[in-house]
């Protein structure tokens, strides 16, 4: 199973490399399994893309399969038409209300792509305060959008009848603590969008810092897929002339994944378009055996290569430090519910206690002559408990 993953992954990244630069698509020859490359397709959220790839093809695609293919093109056709008023009118409504908020990503992206309609379907990504994030919640449900998703910890993901999705978090979408403290500082840097006042984002070389972090933790978490890449080296070959590499690489060996990072922006150029374009200087490329590593995790969802196999070492440690964290987290919430049950337990304790030994007012209800003896009040509780032990029998 492994090693099919493998093989339809290649060929899909086959298909999409040629399209994205516009190579002459090669033949479909043999028997193909159409179910599972629809399905790996859809996980590597490329099947829009594959479907404009596989047009000079369709003989030799079952029309089932070709039907599959076609409808999510035409989903990706309808995002692109209300996805850009639909994000106008939420930033719009988040500064009205004067809720400050930081642009991680939108579908502005879709413009990188020489067929917008060929991108995937981002959804706009919001990180803001804990109040800012009370408050935009409630906005979003006054504008139809329902929770479908939460990321436990950090914000979720709401989505709309059209299928507008926003993601709103409270805190960065990391878990280390190293990710934690530098998106903080990229933070620190956003500037305000204009035309709004309270909406901000980032610079071209913060986002892409922001873009190769987070290729690197999701490759970590076995979770990166071909369309990311895809967006990644689109972004970077729109815009290399403008990225100063030095400062890049500087604030990525904070994150701890500078090497791994780069071995994934190559990979993306291997992919997609060519060395040559990333203009490399003598020293800059690793060996052939990481970039395969690299690829067959990302093909096979992290099941072919285990870690032993793995030959960067940022990525063991980014593994590492994200199940610690997530050990961490899970000790803390066991840590809770220890102390939700304690306390639970010591009220229901103080419950019985208060029964078996009732205020003194109480009992001066019952034995009126407390008022007159309150000494006598441990002998009233005796005499209380003996007559309710008689009443039961």
């Amino acid at each position: 199973m492994n090693n099919r993953l493998i093989v339809e992954g290649r060929f899909l990244v086959n298909m999409a490399g040629a399209f994205i630069r516009q190579d002459d698509q090669r033949p479909i020859r043999g028997q193909l399994d159409w179910e599972r490359i629809y399905r790996v397709a859809d996980y590597h959220k490329i099947t829009n893309l594959v479907y404009l790839a596989m047009l000079g093809n369709g003989k030799k695609i079952p029309q089932k399969w070709q039907d599959a293919f076609a409808e999510r093109y035409w989903q990706g056709l309808q995002y692109g038409d209300v996805c850009k008023e639909a994000v106008q009118e939420i930033l719009a409504l988040l500064d009205m209300r004067n809720i400050s908020c930081a642009i991680l990503e939108s579908c502005d992206f879709r413009n990188l792509y020489q067929i917008p309609e060929s991108a995937s379907n981002i959804p706009l990504r919001l990180l803001m305060d804990e109040e800012s994030y009370t408050l935009a919640k409630g906005y979003l449900i006054d504008l139809g959008y329902e929770t479908d998703r939460f990321y436990t910890g950090f914000g979720e993901r709401m989505k709309r009848v059209s299928g507008i999705r926003v993601e709103i978090y409270r805190k960065p979408p990391f878990q280390t603590h190293a990710y934690e403290k530098q998106m903080q500082f990229l933070m620190r840097r956003v500037f305000v969008k204009e035309p709004y006042h309270t909406v901000r984002t980032l610079s071209l070389e913060d986002r892409f810092i922001y873009f190769m972090a987070k290729s690197a933790y999701r490759y970590a978490q076995d979770e990166l897929v071909i369309r990311e890449l895809m967006d990644l080296y689109l972004y970077h070959r729109t815009w290399q002339e403008q990225i100063n590499q030095d400062h890049i690489r500087k604030v990525l060996s904070d994150f701890h994944v500078e090497q791994l990072a780069e071995k994934l922006l190559h990979l993306a150029y291997m992919w997609f378009g060519s060395m040559e374009e990333l203009k490399l200087e003598e020293g800059q490329r690793y060996e052939p055996e990481e970039y395969d590593v690299l690829e067959g995790r990302i093909l096979s969802r992290g099941i072919l290569n285990h870690e032993v196999y793995e030959l960067d070492q940022q990525a063991v440690m980014l593994r590492e430090m994200i199940e610690k964290s997530e050990n961490k987290e899970r000790r803390q919430e066991r840590f809770e519910r220890w102390k939700q049950k304690n306390a639970e337990r010591r009220q229901e304790f103080g419950r019985k206690l208060r029964w078996i030994f009732p205020e003194y007012r109480y009992m001066c209800t019952i034995y009126p002559i407390l008022e007159k003896l309150p000494p006598l009040l441990p002998i009233c509780w005796l005499l209380r408990l003996i007559r309710f032990l008689f009443i039961k029998r």
